[in-house]
C-alpha cells in the first residue's frame, strides 16, 4: 500500500459538517473515516458528571451519515474519546446512539468498544509500585487523592485500535484516546511511518481548523505516503497554507519541536512544509522517537461542591473607578456575616470589562471599560449554602455605599430574573499524571458486538 487516505469529518463529533464536504471526501475514496469526540477544554465537569458536552442529537446526526457510508464503502469508522471525556458512562452514551442508528437503518456490522476508565484499586496499586508520576505542573498524588476521584481515564495510543482492526471491526468506539491515534492507527497497522502517521493525525483531529478560514465544523482529507503526507480541505471556501498547517502543528504544545504522546514523542526538527498548489500542503521529515518505557496520560477529577452564580452589570463611572475596593469590602462583609456558621465556601467576582478574561494571570492590567459585567460566583459544600453566599454577596454589592455614590437605589442592573442561577456540581482536576505501563493493549479492554 503506497498511499493511505483518511477522511476527518469534524473537529469534535457532534460539531457537524456540510454534507457537500463529506461527499467530496467520499469521492476521494478514503481508507478510513475517523473523528475525535473529546476534549478537556470544557473543563472537569463533564468527566465528573458522566455527561457529554455535545448534544446527543447532534452526535447522532453526524454518525448516521458516517457509519452507513463506511459500511457501504467497506472502510472502518473510528471514534475516539467517546462522549467527550471517554469514561464508561460517556462510552455508553455514544453506544446507545449507535444502537439506535443500527436499528433504524437496519445495519449489519461488527462494533468494537474499547474502554479507558480505570478502577481506583488499580491506580492505587500502580501508585504503590511507583508507576504514577506527575505531569508538570501537577503535584504527586496519594491514595487519598485517588479515593476522592470520581473518575479516572487514560489516553490510549494506537495499539488498542490496531487490535480492534485486526479483529475485523467495522466500527470502533473508544474511550479516552490520544487524539492523533484515532487517525493514525490504520496507517501504523499497515506499515506506514509512525512519525508521519501521528503528525498527520495531530492535524486531522481538528479537521478544517487548520485551514484558512478555519472551521471546527467542516471536513478535512489527508493523503499519507511513504515520503510524507498531503492535507486538503474539502470545501471550496477553505485553503491549506504552509503557515496554517505549521501553526496548527504547534497547537496546544509547549515545545515547538517535541510533541509527546503515548510511548514516545514526535520530533519536528527536520519537518518541512511545502505548498503543493493553491489549497494543499505537503509535510515531510517528522520522526517518532520512542521513550525507553511506555507512558499514558491519566486524567481524573474530584467533586468540590456546588456552584451558584449571579450576573449583574455596572454603568456608574464612580463605582467602576472604585470596583476593586468594593469587591474586597463585599467579600469581608460576607465572611464576617457567616463566620460563626461553619460554612466552607469560595466566593469570587469575575469582572468583565476589567481583566475578566485574563484575571487568572498575575500582573496583567488593561484598560477598564465604561461598562462592567460582574459574575458573582459562590461554591460551597451544598447547593443551599452556595445559594446563601451568592445571594448575600449579591444583595451586599447591590446596595453597597461607596464614597461619591449619588444613587440611593441599587448599584447593579440584572439582565435576568431570578437573578441567581444554580450551576450545580463543581469538579476539579486532581489527577493529571503519567502511568507507566508494560502492555498498552491489555490495559484497555475490548468488547465486540455484532449487529
Amino acid at each position: 500500500m503506497k498511499e493511505l487516505r483518511i477522511l476527518s469529518t469534524t473537529a469534535i463529533l457532534g460539531y457537524g459538517f456540510p454534507i457537500e464536504s463529506f461527499q467530496a471526501g467520499m469521492e476521494r475514496k478514503p481508507d478510513v473515516i475517523a473523528v475525535d469526540a473529546g476534549s478537556t477544554d470544557p473543563g472537569p465537569y463533564y468527566l465528573g458528571a458522566g455527561i457529554s458536552f455535545t448534544d446527543p442529537n447532534a452526535v447522532k446526526r453526524d454518525l448516521e451519515i458516517m457509519i452507513p457510508a463506511g459500511l457501504e464503502n467497506k472502510v472502518p469508522v473510528i471514534i475516539g474519546s467517546a462522549g467527550g471525556s471517554g469514561g464508561r458512562p460517556h462510552v455508553e452514551l455514544t453506544l446507545n446512539i449507535i444502537k439506535e442508528i443500527a436499528k433504524e437503518k437496519k445495519l449489519n456490522f461488527k462494533l468494537a468498544i474499547i474502554q479507558s476508565e480505570f478502577d481506583k484499586d488499580f491506580i492505587k496499586a500502580e501508585l504503590k509500585k511507583g508507576n504514577v508520576t506527575p505531569l508538570a505542573p501537577a503535584k504527586p498524588i496519594t491514595e487519598k487523592d485517588v479515593d476522592e476521584s470520581v473518575r479516572i481515564v487514560a489516553q490510549m495510543g494506537e495499539e488498542p485500535f490496531i487490535k480492534a482492526l485486526e479483529s475485523g471491526a467495522d466500527v470502533i468506539l473508544a474511550g479516552r484516546s490520544y487524539d492523533p491515534s484515532v487517525f493514525a492507527s490504520l496507517a501504523v497497522k499497515n506499515g506506514f511511518d509512525k512519525g508521519l502517521a501521528l503528525h498527520l493525525g495531530k492535524i486531522l483531529e481538528c479537521a478544517a481548523i487548520t485551514c484558512l478560514p478555519g472551521s471546527g465544523s467542516d471536513c478535512m482529507f489527508g493523503y499519507l505516503r511513504e515520503d510524507g503526507f498531503i492535507l486538503e480541505p474539502l470545501s471550496p471556501l477553505r485553503k491549506c497554507t504552509t503557515l496554517s498547517v505549521a501553526a496548527h502543528t504547534l497547537y496546544e504544545k509547549t515545545n515547538p519541536y517535541i510533541l509527546p504522546g503515548p510511548g514516545g514523542a514526535l520530533n519536528l526538527h527536520d519537518t518541512k512544509f511545502t505548498q503543493v498548489d493553491d489549497n494543499k500542503v505537503h509535510v515531510a521529515g517528522t520522526k517518532f522517537v520512542p521513550t525507553d518505557e511506555y507512558f499514558v496520560k491519566l486524567e481524573g477529577v474530584r467533586k468540590v461542591g456546588y456552584r451558584t452564580i449571579s450576573c449583574a452589570a455596572i454603568k456608574d463611572p464612580i463605582m467602576i473607578s472604585k470596583i476593586d475596593d468594593i469587591v474586597v469590602n463585599v467579600k469581608k462583609r460576607v465572611e464576617d456575616n457567616f463566620k460563626h456558621y461553619g460554612m466552607k465556601f469560595f466566593l469570587d467576582f469575575k469582572i468583565y470589562g476589567k481583566n475578566g478574561v485574563m484575571s487568572m494571570f498575575k500582573g496583567i492590567e488593561g484598560e477598564t471599560g465604561d461598562e462592567l459585567l460582574i459574575i458573582i460566583e459562590a461554591v460551597a459544600d451544598t447547593q443551599q449554602h452556595a445559594d446563601t453566599i451568592c445571594g448575600f454577596a449579591r444583595s451586599t454589592m447591590l446596595h453597597y455605599g461607596y464614597e461619591g455614590r449619588i444613587s440611593t437605589a441599587g448599584n447593579l442592573a440584572f439582565p435576568f430574573s431570578p437573578s441567581d442561577c444554580h450551576v450545580g456540581e463543581v469538579f476539579e482536576f486532581n489527577v493529571y499524571h503519567l502511568l507507566k505501563v508494560a502492555d498498552p493493549v491489555s490495559l484497555f479492554p475490548i468488547e465486540y458486538i455484532n449487529f
